[in-house]
């Protein structure tokens, strides 16, 4: 067998461990607290799947162990993965910027660490040296903000009725539906930006995969 044939198949053996052993520490860190709390009468499982770090987290380690397992090609997979990298990202953009002071749900330490920097980190840097053959356009990329707003939406729907929002800059009681419309219209521009961002990088990781033009 071809030298560099060994290499790529030692290469794809080792991200796909990789992969399998990041979820499973995703898959811990998300039941950690409910299995923990889940006597605690202050605690709601439905506010904590309320959370976008939370469900952000579950797809990616859903794309994780699918990816360790099968690590299917296909456009409609590539493209979930493609979203599901975009939602870690932005994941842990927002915690670094707007809420790592903040106390929310997620205390413990060791659970921030993981479902806000090392999964989003590792997602990515998978989206780069694990790139998808299936071209995505800018377009498609654009198409992955559909869930964000969709769950911004929830957020202020599902908020008046409970008392509850899972972050400050969604909550309008304090600053107003002003405010808020502003802040989430920034929010989306930056989000737009991310999402291109992270189809360009995993162009680039293909082309140097791949060597195609991309």
């Amino acid at each position: 067998m071809d030298a560099a044939v060994v290499t790529e198949l030692r290469g794809q053996g080792i991200v796909r461990i990789l992969r399998a052993a990041f979820a499973v520490y995703g898959l811990i860190a998300l039941v950690w607290i409910p299995l923990r709390d889940v006597g605690n009468g202050s605690f709601s499982l439905a506010n904590y799947f309320s959370y976008f770090t939370i469900e952000s987290n579950v797809l990616a380690v859903v794309v994780l162990l699918i990816g360790a397992v099968r690590n299917p090609q296909s456009r409609g997979w590539q493209l979930f993965r493609g979203a599901t990298t975009l939602y870690m990202v932005i994941t842990g953009i927002v915690y670094a910027v707007l809420l790592a002071n903040v106390d929310m749900m997620l205390q413990d330490a060791w659970i921030n660490t993981a479902l806000h920097r090392l999964l989003p980190l590792f997602l990515l840097v998978d989206w780069v040296i694990a790139p998808s053959r299936v071209r995505i356009s800018e377009v498609q990329s654009l198409g992955w903000l559909v869930f964000p707003i969709v769950y911004g939406i929830y957020s202020l729907v599902r908020g008046p009725r409970v008392d509850w929002y899972p972050y400050p800059f969604l909550d309008p009681r304090d600053q107003g539906y002003l405010q808020l419309a502003a802040t989430a219209v920034v929010l989306l521009l930056a989000m737009a930006l991310v999402a291109l961002a992270v189809n360009a990088v995993g162009r680039l990781g293909a082309r140097r995969r791949f060597g195609e033009d991309r």
